[in-house]
């Protein structure tokens, strides 16, 4: 495992069994919080740090702000020495090298903001411009194959691609690398108002978090999936999004520019809840494309993992039962539960190889759930003719698998009312409970022989 944050920026290598392997302090940190880590193939480590501007400074390079100081962020390449338990650092970027400032001519960064998408406007601000964390990039993540980097920057509702081909000098440059842009800013999306191309109704991310490329094998490939934690800003309401972006990259592995701005205009793939303020994180939180086409999201403020299948339905849930001060307690309100990002991996993990992945019990006190989980349901798992309903709990749906046809499906709630009626052709795979509120629901299943089988759902959100 990798960790990193907390005050003085310190970056772990942890075992398995929780035995630091590695760790290495970025001196020139001031806090690292919960700025984001990534392990290159060759085993460096790609880490977010900040350098700290006086007033004085940042005055030079033509900011306008009075705050004390201002942190400009940078990515540093960490390589480790397991032997010495120390690391050097073998590559680094600034933002602070490519800068554009339109206020004072005699100053250096001096041009005209709107002709410079590849520079970062100094003065650019969406809330307080005294603020010293100016830029707060929040994760980071590398595209092997193009040897590029996203980065996640949250208060600019940007993410940017930067070039990893060059050295730490053309880094700090605008030449050189396979870009041959050095380290200007390759690739931009989510705000054009930061590089003077929209105006505020343009602008689509809002606080976003975990920018990263869909891997290579899995439903949109090479794509670019963020989490958008506030995308209902423009319409007044507080609701998430997560965004897949079809970044317009030509043969040459370069982005092209329509008219001073970088496309599309649109998502490529777009999900929000049905309701959309039932899905809603104000910071952290995460998404990535599973191998099965589905989506794992992290919904990071009410601690909530949950997968969407291809249909963008919810098919698995989970809450995250421990807070700040402690375990929740079953049926308790689950609060202060807060998750930064969460990833799914399948069984056979290599990390798992020899490890005992047999659930120990619940981590909460006063759990009596259980359930039976149909990974893939098939006919050989109904017994003794009764069919099967899955799953169960449902929230969003439901499936009956059964060994005589079917002809029609009764739901009756607790009450003895009955609340939806399908016949022959109306029964489909899956049967949306979505217009149903929570609670116990009888399935009364009329056979093709006549036979009549009652199950029970139970409806939860």
């Amino acid at each position: 495992f990798i960790s990193g944050g907390g005050a003085g920026g310190i970056i772990q290598i942890i075992s398995w069994e929780g035995d630091v392997l590695w760790e290495y302090i970025i001196s020139s940190l001031t806090d690292m919080q919960h700025h984001d880590l990534e392990m290159l193939p060759n085993g460096n480590i790609l880490a977010i740090a900040w350098d700290s501007y006086t007033q004085e400074e940042a005055s030079a390079q033509g900011r306008i702000a009075s705050g004390e100081n201002l942190w400009a962020d940078k990515i540093v390449e960490i390589e480790p020495d397991f032997e010495t338990g120390n690391g050097t650092i073998v590559w680094e970027w600034k933002a602070w090298d490519h800068l554009v400032q339109d206020i004072d001519a005699t100053l250096p960064n001096y041009g005209i903001i709107s002709e410079h998408p590849e520079r970062i406007n100094i003065n650019y601000v969406q809330n307080n411009l005294n603020q010293e964390d100016w830029l707060h990039s929040n994760s980071v993540d590398y595209n092997q194959e193009l040897d590029q980097i996203i980065i996640s920057v949250r208060s600019f509702g940007e993410f940017w691609i930067i070039d990893h081909s060059t050295t730490t000098e053309e880094a700090a440059s605008h030449s050189g690398g396979n870009s041959g842009k050095g380290g200007d800013i390759l690739y931009r999306w989510g705000n054009p108002r930061a590089y003077n191309q929209g105006e505020t109704e343009d602008q689509i991310l809002f606080g976003q978090h975990d920018a990263k490329w869909i891997q290579s094998g899995m439903t949109d490939e090479g794509k670019i999936m963020v989490f958008n934690n506030q995308a209902g800003t423009l319409e007044g309401m507080n609701y998430s999004a997560v965004e897949v972006i079809d970044p317009p990259i030509n043969k040459n592995n370069k982005y092209d520019l329509n008219g001073g701005l970088f496309g599309p205009e649109e998502p490529f793939w777009r999900y929000v809840a049905p309701e959309p303020t039932d899905f809603y994180s104000q910071r952290v939180s995460g998404a990535h494309r599973l191998p099965n086409g589905n989506t794992f999201i992290t919904m990071g403020t009410p601690g909530t993992l949950f997968e969407i299948d291809e249909n963008r339905e919810k098919i698995w849930e989970y809450v995250n039962p421990v807070a700040g001060t402690g375990i929740i307690v079953q049926g308790d309100f689950a609060g202060g539960n807060a998750v930064f990002r969460a990833h799914r991996y399948a069984p056979e993990y290599p990390a798992f190889t020899g490890r005992d992945l047999i659930p120990q019990g619940f981590i909460e006190p006063g759990s009596t759930f259980t359930c039976e989980t149909f990974v893939t349901a098939n006919i050989e798992e109904v017994s003794n003719g009764e069919p099967i309903v899955y799953p169960n709990p449902s929230n969003q749906w439901f499936s009956i698998l059964s060994e005589e046809r079917i002809c029609a499906i009764q739901l009756i709630d607790a009450a003895g009312k009955l609340v939806k009626m399908l016949n022959g052709s109306d029964i489909e795979d899956r049967i949306s409970v979505t217009d149903l509120p929570e609670g116990l629901y009888y399935i009364r299943s009329i056979l093709s022989e006549g036979n009549v089988k009652t199950q029970i759902l139970l409806i939860q959100r």
